[in-house]
Formats: C-alpha cells, structure tokens, sequence
C-alpha cells in the first residue's frame, strides 16, 4: 500500500535556531512518544518505537539516512525504513522536511511523507494512518516547545583545541611533528581506519511505549496497532546528519 502524509507543525524559534534544534537526532528523540535512538553509524540512524495496544506491547525497529540536506534552504530529505520485529509487515518512506519562518520568533515545519507499506500491516483502509499521524506529530511539537521552554537551544560547541607549535631543534630550525615522522604505511592505516564509518552507541533511557488507544481511539487499534508504530518510526527521524 502506498500513501502520502503531510503533516506540519510550529517550532517556536527564529527559523534558523529551530532548524539546528529540529535535526539534532539525540536532542529532539526523546519528544516523539515511543521513540528512542540507539545508535549512530555515518550518515545512518537506527532505533526502536515501541507501542502498546491493549495489554500486548510491540516493538518495531527501523533506520533513516540523509540523501539531501539543505541548511541554507531549511531542507532535507531522508530514507527511512522500519520491521515489525514479530514479522507482520516493512514500511518504507522517503521524507521531506521543509521549515519556512513564520516570524522573526516562529517557525512552520511541512513534513511530507511517501509512504510503502507490505504485509499484514498494509490491510487497512487509506486515511486512517494520516488522521493518527497528525495528532502524533501534534504531540511531538508540543513536547518539543516544552523542551525548548525548559532548556533553551542547547550549549554551543566547545572550541577546538589549538594545535601546538613545533618546538625548535638545537640548530635553530623547527623540529618535524610527530605526524611528519610517521611512515606512510602508518599513514595509509590511520587514514583508512578514520574513513571507515563508526558506530556510536547512543546512552539514553528506555521509552515508554506509546499508547495507541489514547491517539487513534479503540474502535481503529486492531487494524492499525503494527502500521502507526511504522508511522512513529518515520517520523521519528527529522535530523541531520553530524
């Protein structure tokens, strides 16, 4: 099943600040009901949503990745994909994240969302994934201004540390850096070895899950349980990449 979702939602910073904040993937998780980053490999994000439908709780796990950042522009573009871990059904996604200043203090958000769903999780009617992913984006905003309240934008970067000056050798001429006196071989490894994609595991504490008989109401859960947590997933990943 494919389906497109446009949601939108107003950050209340100047356009800038609020861009930095809104794609800052450890900053802004913990805002999305359900949602926890685990870990960052590259360019790639990975984490769980977790849900819970009744007395049952469900776990879904998914990964996003930018193909497209604009910082000038305010835009970016990612891909992103999620499993049910039980096996019952994939969804796929691109998303498009486009923040336009509202005013000199406020800024609109318009995430667009192409949808693919598979499986089980796909057999359910159109519309219905839209209306709970409106109010689930409407919760994350609100969670994100009471962050932003609370917090302010964050702490700036630490400076980096300068470099040391080489230290002169007895005739008067500056001694070769450590780095200089590497073999190539050794700098063909280090080289290597710094280009190769690092995982970073991500500290942070166990969601709760989200509970879908508050947001999409009783009457929808049993059709629709499995597919929001794939929902919760793609719009959990509105971030940059660092």
């Amino acid at each position: 099943m494919a389906e497109q979702l446009v949601n939108e939602f107003t950050v209340n910073r100047p356009i800038d600040e609020a861009w930095t904040v809104i794609t800052d993937v450890e900053r802004i998780a913990p805002c999305l009901p359900g949602a926890q980053l685990q870990e960052i490999e590259g360019e790639t994000y990975r984490g769980v949503v977790k849900i819970k439908l009744g007395p049952a709780t469900m776990q879904f796990k998914g990964q996003a990745t930018f193909i497209e950042q604009d910082d000038q522009a305010h835009r970016g573009v990612l891909k992103a994909e999620g499993r049910d871990t039980s096996g019952r059904g994939n969804a796929a996604a691109e998303i498009t994240a486009q923040a336009e200043s509202l005013s000199p203090t406020s800024t609109k958000v318009v995430v667009t969302t192409d949808l693919h769903i598979t499986g089980k999780v796909a057999q359910f009617g159109r519309g219905v994934v839209g209306d709970v992913s409106k109010k689930l984006m409407a919760q994350f905003a609100t969670n994100l201004n009471t962050m932003l309240d609370d917090q302010g934008t964050g702490d700036p970067a630490p400076a980096e540390e300068p470099v040391a000056a080489a230290a002169p050798s007895a005739d008067g001429d500056e001694a070769p850096a450590a780095s200089d006196a590497a073999s190539s071989g050794g700098d063909a490894g280090s080289t290597a070895a710094e280009s190769a994609p690092r995982v970073r595991k991500i500290d942070s504490p166990a969601t709760e899950p989200v509970d879908l008989a508050g947001v999409g109401g009783p009457a929808v859960l049993k059709r629709l349980g499995p597919a929001l947590a794939a929902i919760l997933l793609l719009l959990f990943v509105l971030r940059r990449r660092r």
